[in-house]
């Protein structure tokens, strides 16, 4: 007889499930937990999101059903993620120790990234709890496509991803190219493998937001009306590579004698700080600081604006294993030109929700760009086409397929 689903622990513990995206190491990941947890509550089932406490312990309801607790491990204040490792065992302990404490069990133990399944692994397996792991990157996936002078993923990690991998009850990835990686390089047995693809919230970001929005973004970011806007949306990182949007505005500025305005919102990574100034001095070398809006990290209320002001969004990542900002950008009717690779092949549907680019040269991106902006009726179509697709992603159909691996695993 199967077992009703009640409560679900997802841990996440290098970062704060309800920290801004954008800022700091929140991104998609954070989104995603959130979204799925909303969800999840929404029918019923009780949520613990867990994570390490930056300053004291605290519990904070976030919503009906959904309960956020900060757990105190290693010394107060923030941690590079290099140092996470180094207080796994401790934070698994308060985990375990919060889990005597909850009414009744908890039915299913979600870790997010390798180093919430290093903490509780251990804790699952003491406590009899079937495991799901999600690691949303992939070390060795991310070690084929660095940059020059990009520091590799660790061997501890690359390891650590391994046995987490032959362990867990479950694996969900969000993309296929995921699981090709999960399979090659992390050798995941495949019968433990499920491909869940996020969704997009549609109310939010959609292409019928009001011009008032539009004007309100136009005004803060000084863009006058009617000039074309590309945005570029994420933590400002190498691996994101934001330095190749500059390069192929710059482009587009030598091909036309002008460029539209460039929107890079987002914080800089922990570590990143000195590429996110890198970016500002190249700007300014190239000529085209004046084109360029540093934004920051934005609310993602704000960021709906910026994706439905914008008329291309680039996603210039070197890899990704999905691409949320790529869906987003669809719901938003606005075309999407990312480098073609990793699960953006999946986020992007070539011809429909934008165009995918082989290259990393940027005088490719600049053609590829110019050929958008110059097609006012193809723009308008894909822009429709784009809507559409991203329409067939819903936060609703990923937490369905999510429960079913819940309770496969406790039948």
């Amino acid at each position: 007889m199967a077992v009703k689903l009640e409560r679900v622990a997802m841990v996440s513990m290098h970062t704060s499930p309800i920290a801004p995206a954008g800022t700091g190491d929140s991104g998609g990941m954070n989104i995603a937990i959130l979204s799925i947890a909303a969800q999840l509550a929404h029918r019923g089932i009780e949520v613990d999101l867990i994570t390490r406490a930056i300053d004291r312990p605290a519990v904070t309801e976030v919503a009906e059903g959904v309960t956020l607790h900060e757990l105190a491990a290693g010394p107060v204040g923030e941690l590079p993620k290099s140092r996470l490792p180094e207080v796994a065992d401790e934070f698994g302990e308060a985990v375990a120790d919060l889990a005597g404490r909850v009414e009744g069990r908890y039915d299913v133990v979600h870790a997010h990234y390798w180093l919430s399944g290093l903490a509780t692994l251990p804790v699952a397996l003491e406590l009899g709890l079937p495991f799901v792991q999600s690691f949303h990157t992939v070390a060795a996936m991310k070690n084929r496509t660095l940059g020059a002078g990009q520091p590799a993923e660790s061997e501890q990690r690359v390891r650590t991803e391994m046995y987490l991998a032959n362990q867990a009850s479950a694996i969900v990835a969000s993309s296929s190219a995921e699981v090709t990686a999960l399979i090659d390089d992390v050798r995941a047995p495949t019968e433990r493998l499920w491909v869940i693809p996020p969704g997009v919230d549609v109310g939010l970001f959609s292409p019928t937001r009001t011009d008032a929005a539009e004007l309100a973004v136009r005004e803060q970011l000084a863009i006058a009306p009617g000039r074309p806007i590309i945005a570029v949306v994420g933590r400002v990182q190498q691996f994101k590579d934001q330095e190749l949007a500059i390069r192929a505005l710059a482009e587009l500025h030598a091909m036309r004698g002008w460029a539209p305005v460039l929107v890079i919102a987002g914080d800089a990574t922990p570590g990143d700080e000195g590429y996110a100034a890198s970016l500002r001095v190249l700007a300014t070398e190239l000529g085209v600081r004046d084109d360029v809006r540093f934004a920051g990290a934005v609310s993602r209320e704000w960021l709906a604006n910026v994706l439905a002001a914008a008329t291309v969004t680039l996603v210039p990542s070197r890899s990704e294993t999905f691409g949320l900002v790529a869906l987003e950008s669809a719901a938003s009717g606005t075309p999407v030109v990312a480098f073609r690779g990793g699960g953006l092949v999946e986020s992007v549907s070539a011809g429909v929700s934008g165009l995918l680019v082989d290259s990393r040269e940027p005088r490719v991106w600049a053609v590829t760009i110019a050929q958008l902006l110059d097609d006012a009726a193809g723009l308008e179509t894909l822009s429709l086409s784009a809507r559409h697709f991203a329409e067939g992603f819903t936060w609703a159909s990923s937490t369905t397929a999510l429960i079913g691996v819940y309770a496969g695993l406790l039948s």
